[in-house]
């Protein structure tokens, strides 16, 4: 029992799992660390030992050996002394940006593949490793609920990024060489052949179909459209004219072309657009301009009050681009932002997906799950069934909502998703993922004319699976470390993505974070002579917002300087001793554009804040009454529940916070 006559949480479970918030776990990480770097030792003196030595036993007690010896020692001393002011994102008392403890078996994995440095580019670089990226892919996937069995039609694949930005440039350019590519066959075929009969979902020549119709196809249909059209062409008119073919596709598309050389041949074509909630992470803007697709063309759509996106909104603003007959690239729905933890209703976009294709209309769905994509493992037996929402919640109090699970349920309909296993997957950096429900979708940004058309079985044409392991001809980067895939491979072996394996480790942080929930409302009444405390929206994951205003303040960038001040306690800061903060926290702001209808003025109503003073423009800095400003929470490390005394550290930053809020209430600076 807690001091206060509290359960306590049965943490037990996790003691094996991270070195711990005060290194509890030292000498099995030390001896797991000297096991194996005897082990590569061992591999390296055996092959081919009969070549000798190269550096012999007296080396190291030559004069310029030892001098080097002592200035790598120095610089690693003053390493080691600077990273002490690091941030420690490994202790429950940081409560910041999206950063934990890191689990043991991920850890130990990336440092000892690092000693053989593998470059899982191709095969031939990393044989061992590439197999393990490739198995990880099938892991997520498995988890977001795709087919992974090779005889399955459509079967997933996936690999692993950077992280989430890259991951979602890589979706958009996915996504944009399957959306042109019917025009680009449309226009090779009269180049080079007759049409090759019925093809498509409607079944008629393929010259026959409009360029807005070839652009409504599903990714499923452009992946048939693209076999059906090589195949009966290989059939009908024999090896030469499908190589003619195939030459005259690659030299049509957009890859070849160039955007503005493609609206150039194709001028009627709108550019397309891609729909994202206005809450979406900021790489989305990013890649627009990357891919050279415009950030004009990134069209924000509004959220509730959940911070959600709305699917009205979303509704409306394709009825806007199918008016406008500008195809619709993607509409991306957040599974956890980063900045509010919310979950877009994916349910709804696959609805409403459905819907519009019984009007030939049709757009490709993406899921930005860099967050919250691990919390789908809450959801999963160890066999791969859907547990239902009934049996999750009985272990919660509130977790999950309806719109939450219904959201997660979907996502084996959606089109591909992005997951970053360095953020709820507690590996080291970096390891993002691109996760697609159809491998085939992925052959289709290779250049290769003799895979245009990829018609299994022909000579020259290898198995799908087979050509899939030379990664690099599929993925925007080049080289990338085969140590990520091993830190990632030997975390989900050792922890199934799976309710009894992963889910049990992140339930723990949403209980915390209903418990955070509970107490703010708590706190709320109990403060309310000196300060006001607004939870903005309920929390969908393991993270929580808290907006802050003096009591009997009507301004609001009185109440955003306020705010700056009670957070500049809890900022870390690199001229001074990490060790003097007692909790490390984060910020964001709500922007009026990104808050819908009213609700600007019901959250500024639940603070006291006069709406009227939300008026200054973005320019206008020094009154920041152009934002509300608000404290971020990620509490994603499992220990949270568990602080000095059996208390949670959960209290333990209300009373840091109550503290906080008398130093700067008497303060006055922020007045």
């Amino acid at each position: 029992m807690s001091d206060d006559g509290r359960p306590a949480p049965d943490l037990e479970f996790l003691h094996p799992y991270f070195l711990g918030p005060a290194a509890e776990n030292d000498l099995l990480l030390e001896e797991l660390l000297v096991e194996f770097l005897r082990d590569h030792v061992y591999w390296r003196r055996n092959f081919h030992p009969e070549d000798g030595l190269r550096i012999g036993a007296g080396a190291r007690n030559r004069p310029d050996f030892l001098a080097f010896q002592a200035l790598m020692r120095q610089e690693l001393y003053a390493l080691s002394a600077d990273l002490k002011r690091a941030v420690p994102m490994y202790h429950p008392r940081y409560v910041g940006h999206m950063s934990a403890d890191l689990l043991l078996p991920g850890l130990v994995a990336q440092l000892v593949t690092t000693l053989y440095n593998p470059n899982n580019v191709s095969e031939e670089a990393a044989p061992i490793t590439l197999e393990k990226e490739l198995q990880v892919g099938e892991q997520l996937a498995r988890m977001f609920g795709y087919a992974t069995d090779d005889a399955a039609e459509p079967c997933a694949w996936g690999h692993l990024t950077s992280g989430g930005t890259v991951a979602n440039y890589e979706a958009l350019w996915n996504l944009r060489s399957l959306k042109f590519y019917g025009i680009a066959l449309q226009t090779a075929v009269a180049r080079t052949t007759s049409d090759p009969g019925n093809v498509g979902p409607w079944q008629k020549p393929l010259s026959e179909y409009s360029q807005w119709e070839l652009l409504n196809f599903s990714v499923d249909e452009i992946i048939a459209l693209r076999r059906e059209v090589g195949g009966a062409v290989l059939e009908t008119r024999g090896r030469e004219s499908f190589d003619r073919l195939a030459e005259a596709v690659a030299e049509e598309r957009v890859e070849s072309m160039g955007l503005a050389g493609f609206y150039r041949k194709h001028s009627r074509l709108e550019p397309p657009v891609v729909l994202v909630p206005v809450s979406a992470h900021y790489s989305w803007e990013k890649g627009m301009k990357v891919l050279g697709l415009g950030r004009a063309n990134l069209i924000g759509v509004g959220v509730d009050d959940h911070m959600r996106m709305d699917p009205v909104h979303l509704r409306e603003r394709l009825e806007e681009a199918f008016e406008a007959h500008r195809p619709v690239l993607a509409v991306v729905g957040v599974l956890g932002s980063t900045e509010f933890g919310t979950v877009d209703p994916i349910r709804a976009l696959v609805d409403i997906r459905r819907e519009m294709r019984g009007r030939r209309l049709n757009f490709p769905i993406h899921v930005d799950a860099a967050w919250g994509g691990y919390l789908a493992s809450v959801f999963r037996d160890p066999e791969g069934a859907l547990i239902p929402r009934e049996t999750v919640g009985a272990s919660f109090k509130y977790f999950p909502s309806e719109p939450l699970f219904d959201a997660f349920a979907a996502l084996h309909e959606v089109d591909s998703i992005t997951v970053d296993p360095h953020k709820l997957g507690y590996v080291p950096y970096a390891a993002g993922a691109y996760v697609a429900r159809n491998r085939e979708a992925v052959d289709f940004v290779t250049q290769d004319a003799a895979y245009v058309f990829d018609v299994e079985g022909e000579q020259g044409v290898k198995p799908r699976k087979q050509r899939l392991r030379d990664l690099g001809r599929y993925i925007l980067e080049g080289s990338k470390p085969g140590a990520a895939a091993a830190a990632v491979h030997v975390t989900h072996k050792t922890l199934p993505l799976d309710a009894t394996g992963f889910g049990k480790l992140l339930a723990e942080t949403v209980r915390a974070c209903e418990y955070f929930w509970d107490t703010a409302r708590e706190r709320a009444s109990s403060l309310s002579d000196r300060v006001r405390v607004c939870v903005p929206f309920e929390p969908d994951s393991n993270l929580i917002c808290i907006a802050l205003n003096p009591s009997g303040n009507r301004d609001l960038g009185r109440m955003n300087r306020f705010g700056r001040a009670v957070f500049s306690r809890m900022r870390v800061d690199p001229d001074q001793p990490v060790q003097i903060k007692r909790f490390i926290g984060s910020y964001t702001s709500l922007r009026k554009e990104s808050l819908p209808g009213d609700r600007s003025e019901r959250l500024l109503g639940a603070l006291g804040i006069d709406p009227t003073t939300f008026t200054a423009s973005p320019k206008d800095t020094a009154r920041e009454s152009d934002h509300v400003f608000i404290l971020r929470h990620t509490l994603m490390n499992p220990w949270l529940m568990d602080g000095p005394g059996g208390r949670p550290y959960v209290d333990l930053y209300w009373e840091y916070l109550e503290e906080v809020f008398q130093e700067v209430l008497a303060d006055g600076d922020w007045r």
